[in-house]
Order: C-alpha cells, then structure tokens, then sequence
C-alpha cells in the first residue's frame, strides 16, 4: 500500500490527465455542433426552452457549441481555466435538464451531470501547475 501513499506527489500529474482527457472529449462532441451551422446551432439552443428561455435558439446554440469546443481546448491547456469551468458547468445543467425532459429517465442524464459535478469540482481545485494560468499567477 506505500505505492499508493506516494502518489500523492502526483497531484498535477493527475490534474493534467484529467484536464486533456475531458478536454478532448468535449472538443470531439462540440466540434461537430460548430461546423454544424445555424440549423445545427438552433437545434441544439432550443435545449434552453426547458429552463424557460426561448429566444435565440440560434446564439445559445452556437454559444453551446463554442462553450464544448473552445471550452475543450482551453481545458486542455489550463487556461482561462476556472471561468472555462463555470461555463461548463452551466453548458452542462442545460443538457441534463434537456435530456431528462426528454426521455424522462433520470439515467439517460447522468453522463451530463457526471461532467457537471466534475467540472464543478475543478473550479475548486484548479488547473495544476502544468497550465498556462499557473505559469501566469506564479510570475
């Protein structure tokens, strides 16, 4: 069981591991939402009507998918790091909330709040010290 005490050293190994798998994640989802166009951007902005906003489908589906994209790519490379989070997390509510009106199965939302609650959780950890915002703060 040592091995596993020292791992704790790795803390921003770790951080960084996360940061590139998810980062990658939501680029390969979002990316396609972007090139998508305005159809595929209204599409996806009415998921906001299940939260009572049901005008410009077309922005926040764009937003949505710039959110995913360039949210991934900044995840990735640390920076912007905790307001990336936060628009993550709000991203991610809207989808759950979607899902679940749905298909009216709270299982079929749970990958979306599974990210959201991550996401969340990285807002209070932050990036690591292997990002671009950590290279910033400690000069």
């Amino acid at each position: 069981m040592k091995f596993f005490n020292n791992l704790g050293k790795y803390r921003n190994h770790g951080l960084l591991i996360i940061r590139v798998g998810l980062g990658i994640l939501f680029i390969y989802h979002g990316f396609p939402k972007l090139i998508g166009g305005p159809h595929k951007w209204e599409r996806l902005g009415t998921a906001t009507g299940y939260l009572g906003i049901h005008f410009l489908p077309i922005i926040w589906g764009f937003l949505s998918a710039m959110t995913e994209t360039v949210g991934g790519l900044l995840v990735i490379l640390g920076l912007g790091f905790r307001p990336v989070c936060i628009l993550m997390v709000i991203n991610l509510i809207v989808a759950a909330v979607f899902t679940f009106a749905l298909s009216g199965n709270f299982g079929d939302a749970t990958h979306a709040i599974e990210d959201a609650i991550t996401f969340a959780g990285l807002l209070f950890i932050g990036p690591g010290v292997y990002s671009i915002d950590e290279k910033f703060n400690s000069k």
